[in-house]
């Protein structure tokens, strides 16, 4: 199992310098990939053209380019252009984010999204394999059918023949579209102990285009503190947690809290969402039972952080992407250490 790290969004607790001692230092310990996101502050690609220039070995992933921030040609563009500038090391993560972010600070609407990521995903494809872009489908129509607009094809070649692509999904059917168009999925509060359900869908979409997953890519997103004292690094996942789970989109419209329901916690779940919408953020975050942390996290001591990475390895984890919950930057660098050797450990 490959190991990635994430630096989440910039300006929210690293400073440039930061993201870069943690760039080389994953590069030097061996890990495969370094990942970026973006919501409506710090966007991806600049990012990663900027950890890019400072390192040569580690891929560069987007961990996500927004598909309603960006038309699918620009996607294409950014991606082509961080591949050459890194030298071939660029893997896209795309992503719908959600209804809120889409239609109140992107002005898309989020209605049709299944339809509109596998469109944009064919697109994205199409410009990157330099073909001329024609494309007519329902939620993209190019070129414009009643003006002057021409059918064009990116100018660039990529380094990689084939850029992969992975989408950050939730749902069954999102998940499904996965397994039928992309090359991996990102997901998030990933549970190895219910890997046999989270598949299936995988497994759908590839029959569904008479494919294998042979070689498809699952690459969990996890947050990580080793550590002898257990209750204090649960207790250190309790805020993320509890804002996915009880404050991510709206009572009606919140993919994380029904993801983690779905593995059983579905009163709980419903209770840290209630406490947490009424501001009662402090409550929500204990309100998460230790069972539920345990699960979609690593945390606690050497020995069971070891068996944990061992569970993600078992379920078919072909990049685990890390993040250690600390505030001190020596100390996630330590971290990063730590599971590195683990990591070495289970070969």
């Amino acid at each position: 199992m490959k190991l990635g790290v994430s630096v989440g969004y910039w300006g929210l607790g690293l400073t440039s310098a930061d993201q870069l001692d943690l760039a080389r230092t994953a590069e030097s310990l061996g890990y495969d990939s370094i990942w970026t996101a973006e919501a409506y502050g710090s966007d991806a690609a600049t990012i990663l053209a900027w950890l890019a220039a400072a390192t040569s070995r580690i891929k560069l992933g987007a961990g996500i380019f927004q598909i309603p921030a960006r038309s699918p040609a620009m996607t294409a563009m950014t991606a082509a252009t961080i591949d050459n500038l890194s030298g071939g090391r660029m893997l896209l993560g795309l992503g719908s984010s959600g209804p809120q972010v889409s239609e109140g600070f992107h002005g898309v609407r989020f209605a049709k999204q299944l339809q509109r990521t596998r469109e944009y995903v064919a697109v994205v494809r199409k410009a990157l394999a330099r073909e001329k872009i024609e494309f007519h489908g329902e939620t993209i129509d190019l070129p414009l059918p009643d003006g002057p607009g021409k059918a064009l094809k990116l100018t660039i070649r990529p380094v990689q023949e084939r850029i992969p692509i992975y989408l950050a999904v939730l749902g069954p059917k999102n998940v499904a579209l996965a397994g039928e168009i992309a090359d991996g999925w990102l997901p998030v509060f990933f549970s190895p102990e219910h890997t046999k359900a989270l598949r299936v869908p995988l497994e759908e979409g590839a029959a569904r285009a008479g494919r294998s997953l042979d070689g498809f890519r699952i690459c969990p997103s996890v947050n990580v503190m080793i550590s002898d004292d257990l209750e204090s690094a649960r207790n250190s996942m309790r805020p993320i947690i509890a804002l996915y789970v009880g404050g991510m989109g709206s009572r009606e419209q919140n993919f994380y809290n029904r993801l983690v329901s779905s593995y059983g916690f579905e009163r709980e779940a419903e209770k840290v969402q209630e406490l947490y919408l009424a501001g009662q953020k402090t409550e929500a975050m204990f309100a998460l039972p230790d069972e539920l942390i345990d699960l979609v996290s690593i945390v606690g001591p050497r020995d069971r952080v070891k068996a944990k990475l061992r569970d993600f390895r078992e379920a078919g984890v072909e990049t685990l992407i890390v993040w250690p919950i600390m505030p001190d930057h020596q100390e996630r660098k330590r971290q990063l250490t730590m599971l590195a050797e683990l990591n070495r450990e289970l070969d």
